[in-house]
């Protein structure tokens, strides 16, 4: 139990029951925690919803984009700090090992490299030139004319996102951003081709909806490439 001078306002509000002084009954308990579950599960959904109707639209476009640029032979580049860090490597492990069973059977592997996977080069450009460069230092050694970066920040400001995004963009990369909040500088950036927004202050929600939107992603991408037209292209 606590006292009321720990936990945060989140705490006193989803688990009451941990200040009541060992008071609470395990029905209340039970209780208490059946209604944050429930209460999250419907923000959850309820961002979820906002997201796609705020960027639907443009996660169709962008994954339409993505496919044509994979189909051309590109490589995705993708990044992100902390959680968006692990989304990041979950989408390119998505991409590079997709799933075998249905409805994913007619899925291909795509080439793509997660930049925060190679601690060394991560901590020897941070050390020698400044975080801020973990990732645009590996955008000019491995990104190509024609591949793809993609930058995950809940806020849309982490700097050394934003700074591999405008590095993308010179090399000639389709560039393509994951913000939460009100999209941050990654939403007004001349830099991000497309930018997807899940407007909410809550990051884990945030977070949340951001894998449901790269998962949406690569549904449209495979549902490209598996058309007829674009197995062609990739044939010449």
């Amino acid at each position: 139990m606590m006292n009321d001078s720990e936990g945060s306002e989140y705490d006193r509000l989803f688990y009451p029951f941990l200040f009541e002084g060992g008071k609470a009954s395990i029905e209340d308990v039970l209780a208490q925690v059946r209604h944050s579950t429930l209460e999250k599960c419907r923000e959850v959904i309820e961002l979820r919803r906002a997201t796609l109707e705020h960027s639907g639209e443009k996660i169709v476009e962008a994954g339409r984009a993505m496919a044509r640029a994979f189909a051309a032979g590109a490589t995705l580049l993708a990044f992100g700090n902390g959680g968006s860090t692990t989304d990041a490597q979950d989408m390119v492990a998505e991409l590079l090992n997709p799933p075998r069973y249905p409805p994913f059977a007619g899925w291909s592997p795509l080439p793509a490299i997660a930049l925060t996977n190679d601690i060394a080069v991560v901590t020897a450009v941070g050390n020698d030139v400044g975080f801020d460069n973990v990732f645009a230092r590996q955008v000019i050694a491995y990104g190509r004319r024609g591949d793809i970066a993609l930058g995950i920040s809940t806020s849309g400001n982490s700097t050394n996102v934003l700074v591999a995004l405008e590095q993308a963009k010179k090399q000639g990369l389709l560039t393509v951003g994951l913000t939460g909040y009100n999209g941050g500088k990654m939403m007004h950036s001349r830099a991000v081709d497309f930018c997807i927004n899940s407007p909410s202050d809550h990051i884990p929600r945030i977070q949340e909806a951001q894998a449901t939107t790269y998962h949406a992603l690569l549904e449209v991408i495979q549902g490209a490439i598996n058309q007829a037209p674009m197995n062609e292209e990739r044939e010449t």
